[in-house]
């Protein structure tokens, strides 16, 4: 794939070595100069099996700061339910009006909650949904009667991370805007809670290796073990 001039001039910046959390951060933005506030992401390679289904990880992270983009909510309920979803901020709430949007085409959201009640048609829109990555699912959380709860913490920084076919994890974890010690704190949480969901069956060390980079720039390889013992620590 051709690189643009900046990226390659930006990759000349990168040294090929592992990086301390905290010069990664700086380095990433310093990389990060596009015109637009870029986001910062977080690829981790896991030492897990892909293959094997019983070593799949997936959980949640509640990141204390957020990741800077807010997410596009759809409740589907009836009744008290959807006027909860309004108070708690969804951005789209309702029922018949939004499966005949759905069946149309339209999928302009992040997410979409409903609660349990009402999958059973919500199921008939699998092979909408599911390829664009909207399909609620009580694994994911986003099939559940607990609107108001639900609704706040994705909207307040709530990210879900799991596997891919790769064995990898990609989960954004800010903009190149925030604070470097927000930064450190959302990655130490985020660390957190993956360590947490590391499945019975992997054996010896989860976390293979992180890189952090902004949208437009190069992958910046973190010092693991030195991430890792920071986390396992519980702070910067």
């Amino acid at each position: 794939m051709k690189r643009s001039k900046r990226y390659v001039a930006n990759k000349q910046k990168v040294e090929a070595k592992k990086y301390s959390l905290e010069d990664a951060i700086k380095k990433a933005k310093e990389t990060a100069n596009s015109k637009y506030d870029e986001s910062m992401d977080l690829s981790i390679k896991l030492g897990i099996d892909p293959k094997k289904t019983d070593q799949f990880v997936r959980g949640f992270s509640n990141l204390p700061h957020g990741t800077g983009k807010t997410k596009r909510i759809l409740v589907l309920a009836k009744g008290e339910k959807e006027q909860e979803a309004k108070d708690a901020g969804a951005d789209y709430t309702g029922f018949d009006e939004y499966i005949e949007k759905l069946k149309g085409g339209w999928s302009d959201v992040d997410i979409i909650i409903a609660t349990p009640d009402v999958m059973s048609d919500i199921s008939k829109l699998g092979r909408i949904l599911g390829p664009k990555g909207l399909m609620p699912s009580p694994k994911a959380g986003t099939v559940t009667f607990e609107i108001d709860a639900q609704v706040k913490a994705l909207k307040k920084g709530k990210v879900e991370f799991k596997t891919d076919k790769t064995g990898c994890v990609h989960v954004p974890v800010g903009r190149a805007s925030f604070e470097d010690r927000k930064l450190q704190e959302n990655i130490l949480i985020l660390m957190e809670d993956l360590l947490a969901a590391k499945p019975q069956t992997v054996k010896g060390n989860l976390i293979k290796s992180v890189t952090l980079s902004s949208t437009m720039g190069p992958g910046i390889t973190i010092d693991e073990k030195e991430l890792l013992d920071h986390a396992r620590k519980g702070g910067v």
